[in-house]
C-alpha cells in the first residue's frame, strides 16, 4: 500500500534520543528550550510555548484571552477538535462556510460578526494552504475581533511572505505524527505579543490558578528540532509532487489552486469528483491509500449555530485526499497518477 502519510526519521534523531536518555535529563530540558526558541525564530514571532497535543494549544490559546461565554466563529471544514477545543474552553462556537480553497469565508465572517460579535475568529489554514488572512485581519481591525490561527496543518506555509502562524494575533500547532513537522504527539502556541504571551504561560505553569501539565518530553523536542531543518526542503518536494498531480488531474477533477501570494505546502493533496467514493475504492483496491478529510462538517458533529453552509455542504461529498508525502518515489507517484486517471476512466465508460 502506498501510504498517504508516512512519517521517517533519521539517524540523527535516533543518536539524539538515545543521547538524551543517557543524559537522565528527560523533560523541561535544553530540548525543550531549543525547540520553542527555533519555531519562534521560524514563524517570525518572539513566543512559542510548547505542549502536548494541537488541540490543547488551541484550548490554552483560548483561555488565555478569556473566552468563556463569548463567541468564536469557526469554518465548517475541518478537524474536530477546531471546535471541540473552543467548547472545552468555554466558548460558544458559531460555523461559518469556506471558500474555494476550503478556508474560512471572509464574506460570510463579516455577517457573523456582525450578528454574534465573537471574541475570537479561528481561520484553519486546511491542507497546508492559508486562509485569506488579510481580509480576515481587515475585519478585525473593524469590528475588534482576536484572530487565533489554526496552523496544524500549514507548517511552513505562508501568505504574502509571511509564515503561517504569525498572520494573526497568535496561533496553534500540532505535531501529531501526520503532520509536516512530526514528533507523534505535540502542539505549539505562538504569539508576538507580550500581554498574550504572559497569559498563555500563565496557563502552562503551574500556581496562578488550577491548570493541567501539558509538557512535552525532550524526546519530542529534539525530533521536532530536528525534523523543523528539513522541513522548506521537504515542503519543497510536497509542491513538486503536487505540481505534476495538477498537470494530469487538471479537467478531469477539481484539483488544488494556490491562492494569490500564497505558499501552499500541502499537508494533503486534496481533490474533488462527484464519484469520489467509486474513485478511493478503485485506489485502495489498486494498492493506493486515500481518504477523506473530512466528510462531517463541524456544526454537526456538535450541534452549533451557523451560516449558510452551501460550499462546504457540497465539498464534503466530493473530496478525497491521495499521497503527497515527502518520501514518495517517482515510480510511487506514476503509480498513483495512473491509478486516479483510471478509476475517472472506469467510471465514464460505465455512466
Amino acid at each position: 500500500m502506498i501510504k498517504i502519510i508516512e512519517p521517517k526519521f533519521s539517524e540523527e534523531e535516533k543518536l539524539t534520543v538515545l543521547s538524551i536518555l543517557e543524559s537522565n535529563q528527560i523533560t523541561r530540558g535544553e530540548w525543550t528550550k531549543r525547540f520553542e526558541e527555533e519555531f519562534a525564530r521560524y514563524l517570525g514571532v518572539r513566543y512559542a510555548f510548547t505542549v502536548c497535543s494541537g488541540t490543547v494549544a488551541l484550548f490554552i490559546a483560548l483561555k488565555s484571552v478569556g473566552v468563556e461565554g463569548k463567541r468564536v466563529v469557526v469554518p465548517a471544514m475541518s478537524f474536530m477538535a477546531t471546535i471541540d477545543a473552543v467548547l472545552l474552553a468555554g466558548g460558544i462556537p458559531v460555523v461559518v462556510d469556506v471558500d474555494e480553497h476550503y478556508t474560512m469565508d471572509p464574506s460570510q465572517l463579516e455577517d457573523a460578526v456582525k450578528r454574534y460579535h465573537p471574541l475570537v475568529v479561528i481561520p484553519v489554514h486546511l491542507y497546508g494552504q492559508t486562509a485569506n488572512m488579510e481580509d480576515i485581519m481587515y475585519l478585525s481591525e473593524k469590528y475588534g475581533f482576536l484572530v487565533l490561527e489554526d496552523a496544524a496543518q500549514a507548517h511552513g506555509a505562508s501568505f504574502k511572505g509571511k509564515k503561517a502562524g504569525a498572520l494573526g494575533h497568535l496561533s496553534a500547532f500540532s505535531f501529531y505524527a501526520s503532520k509536516n513537522v512530526p514528533m507523534g504527539e505535540g502542539g505549539v502556541i505562538a504569539t508576538d505579543d507580550d500581554t498574550l504571551a504572559k497569559s498563555i504561560k500563565k496557563w502552562i505553569d503551574f500556581g496562578d490558578h488550577p491548570a493541567f501539565n501539558v509538557r512535552i518530553t525532550e524526546f519530542q523536542a529534539a525530533i521536532g528540532y530536528i525534523q523543523l531543518k528539513r522541513l522548506d526542503e521537504r515542503n519543497k518536494r510536497r509542491r513538486d509532487i503536487a505540481q505534476k498531480y495538477n498537470e494530469h488531474f487538471n479537467g478531469s477533477l477539481t484539483a488544488p489552486t494556490e491562492r494569490p501570494n500564497a505558499y501552499h505546502v500541502y499537508h494533503l493533496y486534496t481533490l474533488r469528483h462527484q464519484e469520489r467514493d467509486r474513485i478511493i475504492k478503485h485506489l485502495r483496491d489498486m494498492g493506493i491509500d486515500a481518504r477523506v478529510y473530512y466528510s462531517y462538517l463541524l456544526n454537526e458533529i456538535r450541534k452549533v449555530d451557523h451560516l449558510p453552509l452551501d460550499r462546504a455542504e457540497s465539498f464534503r461529498k466530493e473530496v478525497f485526499s491521495i499521497p503527497v508525502h515527502p518520501y514518495l518515489t517517482e515510480d510511487e507517484i506514476n503509480y498513483v497518477i495512473e491509478g486516479v486517471l483510471s478509476a475517472i476512466n472506469t467510471i465514464m465508460e460505465k455512466t
